[in-house]
């Protein structure tokens, strides 16, 4: 095992010296070749399959780029999302638009580019959306977002299906349900496709998948007998990554193969109009090919705990904060030494809860030293804030032994950029 971590072929230390840190790095092959393994086991002779990458996990104009690269379409949740995209130069038409409360400004947005298909979440929507199209001399398709009453065991603020959500319209509330149905027919602009629903982040049982599925074809069932038929199945994402050793994700040709099989199957029982079936991984695409690097800092000794301070923080990741995300770390430059102490890894920012791993095992730490921390590929970068003056990091995507920064690291100067007052 070689002493210093590398990632795309360089070395943390060559990283560090050339972009600083706090530095978020992108293995670029892992995340194509995530892509594309996706691609391959959503192949399918019975339907026309779409892998659509989940931009809220990680978004800029240079993944945007290597999404479409390698044949994917792209999930965005807001008209900033949709901005980037087309600024990247993604199709509209390879674009899927969806969120809760997407405002009348976004949805104009998306019917001027042309977005190829827009998630009908609730009825106020759906009626606004309609409005929009006639003003605009426009049509849309859509997928209704429902919630389909299954529950991923996840933790609370990342499980999108139980009966409270304020994700889509409950299946339990069919008079809903058809209202919606009934407003897009009514509106002649916009065309139904079929049926979108999300159960959760991080779901590690590939029973939950097949759920969703058999409860979307019940309802697909319903419908169809009533005169909407539902030719797409969009099952969202939820696909989970490897943060500690103690987490074992569904294997990807496993979960399509659960995905694919069950389509089919509930396809051909209950005899419908499925033609096409669509996932949106996101975390699963680039949480594992992203690393942290911080450099050490103070230490400090408490009753209880050995601390190690870093130069970032819940600035640049709060999920631990936000939802108690573990994570594992190595030190970058010491690799093959042995891991004789326990460590608190806190961060800078003036808060307490602003740990990012309560108990790291690692050689005895100086100050200077490279940490990394693993799977910060989602949710961190995109989650970002600049609390406490804080800027974002760089990112970096390094690849066969050369890196490139993608995004540069936010400066005071920048933090001043929107202020009005001389």
């Amino acid at each position: 095992m070689e002493n210093i971590l590398h990632i795309g072929g360089v070395s943390a230390a060559e990283l560090a010296a050339a972009f600083g840190t706090p530095l978020l790095v992108y293995d670029e092959e892992m995340l194509r070749k995530r892509l594309r393994e996706y691609r391959e086991c959503m192949t399918n002779k019975k339907f026309s399959t779409r892998v659509a990458y989940a931009g809220k996990t990680f978004l800029c104009k240079a993944m945007a780029k290597l999404v479409r690269e390698e044949g994917a379409s792209l999930d965005v949740v807001s008209g900033g999302e949709l901005h980037c995209a087309l600024a990247a130069g993604f199709p509209a038409k390879d674009i899927v638009f969806h969120g809760n409360n997407k405002t009348p400004d976004e949805l104009r947005a998306a019917l001027e580019a042309g977005v190829g298909t827009i998630v009908v979440d609730n009825l106020p929507e759906c009626e606004a959306l309609a409005a929009l199209t006639r003003q605009t001399g426009t049509q849309a398709d859509v997928l209704l977002r429902v919630n389909p009453g299954v529950e991923a065991h996840t933790h609370k603020y990342i499980i999108t299906a139980h009966p409270d959500s304020k994700f889509g319209v409950s299946v339990t509330r069919r008079d809903e349900l058809y209202a919606v149905l009934g407003t897009m027919r009514a509106s002649g602009t916009l065309h139904f496709r079929g049926f979108h629903a999300h159960i959760g982040s991080q779901i590690f049982d590939k029973a939950a998948f097949a759920a969703e599925i058999e409860a979307l074809a019940a309802l697909a069932q319903e419908t169809q007998q009533r005169g909407w038929p539902a030719e797409v199945f969009d099952l969202g994402g939820g696909f989970a990554a490897r943060y500690t050793d103690e987490d074992a994700p569904i294997p990807v040709p496993e979960v399509c193969k659960t995905v694919l099989e069950t389509c089919a199957r509930e396809t051909e029982e209950r005899h419908l109009a499925l033609r096409e079936v669509w996932i949106e991984p996101g975390r699963s695409v680039a949480g594992e090919a992203g690393t942290t690097l911080y450099t050490a800092g103070w230490q400090k000794t408490t009753d209880h705990r050995q601390y190690v301070f870093v130069d970032g923080g819940m600035a640049d990741n709060i999920r631990p904060a936000l939802y108690e995300a573990q994570y594992s770390c190595d030190a970058a430059a010491r690799m093959n030494e042995a891991k004789t102490q326990t460590y608190t890894v806190a961060g800078k920012c003036c808060e307490s809860g602003d740990i990012l791993i309560e108990s790291a095992l690692l050689p005895p730490l100086e100050t200077g030293d490279l940490l990394a921390v693993y799977t910060t590929g989602a949710y961190c970068y995109s989650m970002a804030s600049n609390y406490n003056h804080l800027g974002r990091p760089a990112v970096v995507f390094a690849r066969g032994g050369t890196a490139r920064c993608v995004l540069r690291r936010e400066t005071p100067q920048d933090l001043l950029y929107l202020e009005t007052e001389e």
